[in-house]
């Protein structure tokens, strides 16, 4: 089964490391990315760039209405994601909890729906 793993960063934490901490969390992402493809169990991952550069949509009576930068307040913002397939949900979840940005911010987990449903979206 597929899950989409969302990561929330709080960018200061990132603004605010050294480049030596920056380029040791990198290295760890990177060789992290690089087991779960030797694993078989990555499917895709991508970063974001900032969410200052966003912009968020939304149509309400026919009217588009468009804001910069992501719609909610919060310190944390999406930063990236990695979409993994694996055999349980368990699975997923110890892959999120691997993910070396978890320390920083949040993983969010969620099964993939392969196709829209008729009878019920969720």
């Amino acid at each position: 089964m597929k899950y989409l793993c969302l990561a929330y960063e709080e960018e200061r934490i990132f603004s605010e490391m050294t480049e030596a901490q920056w380029h040791e969390l990198l290295q760890e992402t990177l060789e992290y990315v690089a087991d779960l493809q030797r694993q078989g169990k990555l499917v895709l991952t991508n970063a974001l760039q900032s969410a200052t550069k966003a912009h968020t949509l939304r149509i309400r009576d026919d009217e588009l209405i468009m804001t910069d930068g992501p719609f909610a307040e919060t310190k944390e913002q999406l930063g990236g994601f990695f979409l993994i397939e694996v055999a349980s949900q368990e699975e997923a979840l110890e892959i999120a909890a691997g993910w070396p940005s978890a320390r920083l911010g949040t993983i969010e987990v969620r099964p993939v729906e392969e196709e829209l449903r008729p009878e019920s979206r969720y």
